[in-house]
């Protein structure tokens, strides 16, 4: 029985007719993906006048984490800037630091934000909240570092799209429950939230049409849980378990219509509003998971992108007015 389910839009579709179709991800699969290089980040800074850093953080368990601290290179800094602090997408299993970074670089050009972003372990070399913890180990350093890096510490945002949404998702829950560093707002863009692949989306984008299936989402989550049983899970690698969404900085959430995680993220959304929290959620009618990532250039993907960016001018203006 042919499921029903939104269309794509339209450039999006004749766009994504050209490029190969993979529905599942095997072990074998992914040792192939990640042999492919990383992208080429050099090729994004050349046009921008930025200080790089690279430096590393102890893990939990004392691994060194890497991280890029990219900031305007402006010399004098008499005002402290936004951080927007970045988690990449991969599915949780494939992807490094610099995927999908020309999304935040956006705002280090338009509002001078330093953008540092984290290259947390991927599963299944590690599992369960590792990943999560990772992440975390890099906002305490950004807060404890903020003078150092020229950093409002008022004003650092935490962001991420796809596995990187739900990791940023659940390092906010995680630092509101340990009450520190305080999180400005967090940016959660197709955030992968909820482990249980149950939902009416889940099922509809089963075999594709798009770049992340269920039997992929499926996958991705099996590598970082294993076996565990529901009562076993995290909320904070696994967000839409967390029974209580209160006192969550404010949120901006996007999805597609047509993607798996469509229907998670907008109950995301909801449960923010119900206990009281300030969500701004957009689900871009027609569009598959990370399209805007995978095609700026179409029209819906630029709006979706505009989007974002005004949103967060809105926030940070506001901010600075307080």
């Amino acid at each position: 029985m042919t499921v029903a389910r939104p269309a794509l839009d339209p450039e999006l579709r004749e766009l994504l007719a050209d490029m190969p179709q993979m529905t599942r991800l095997s072990a074998e699969v992914l040792a192939q993906l990640r042999q492919y290089p990383s992208t080429p980040v050099e090729s994004l800074l050349t046009h921008r006048s930025v200080d790089r850093r690279e430096i590393t953080v102890p893990a939990t368990d004392g691994v060194p984490i890497p991280m890029s601290v990219i900031s305007p290179a402006t010399g004098d800094r008499t005002t402290a800037t936004p951080c927007i602090y970045w988690m990449h997408g991969g599915g949780m299993v494939m992807g490094d630091r610099f995927s999908q970074i020309d999304i935040p670089l956006e705002w280090l050009d338009e509002f001078g934000a330093v953008v540092v972003s984290v290259d947390y372990r991927l599963a299944p070399e590690v599992t369960g909240t590792a990943l999560v913890d990772d992440c975390y180990q890099g906002l305490f350093w950004i807060a404890e570092h903020a003078d150092e890096l020229g950093v409002d510490p008022a004003r650092i945002i935490v962001a991420g799209a796809s596995a990187g949404g739900g990791l940023a998702a659940g390092v906010t829950l995680l630092a509101r429950d340990l009450g520190t560093p305080a999180v400005a707002a967090q940016m959660l863009i197709c955030p992968m939230l909820d482990h249980r692949n149950t939902s009416t989306s889940s099922r509809q984008y089963s075999g594709g049409p798009g770049v992340w299936t269920r039997e992929m989402n499926e996958f991705g989550w099996r590598a970082v849980l294993g076996d565990r049983g529901d009562e076993d899970v995290s909320p904070y690698i696994s967000p839409a378990l967390a029974d209580d969404l209160s006192g969550l900085p404010t949120t901006y959430i996007d999805t597609g219509s047509a993607e798996v995680f469509r229907d998670e993220d907008t109950d995301y959304a909801t449960r923010i509003w119900a206990a009281g929290g300030q969500a701004e959620l957009h689900v871009w009618a027609g569009g598959f998971h990370g399209f805007d990532a995978l095609y700026p250039q179409a029209h819906i993907s630029a709006t979706a992108r505009r989007t974002r960016t005004d949103w967060l001018a809105r926030l940070l203006h506001r901010n600075q007015d307080e």
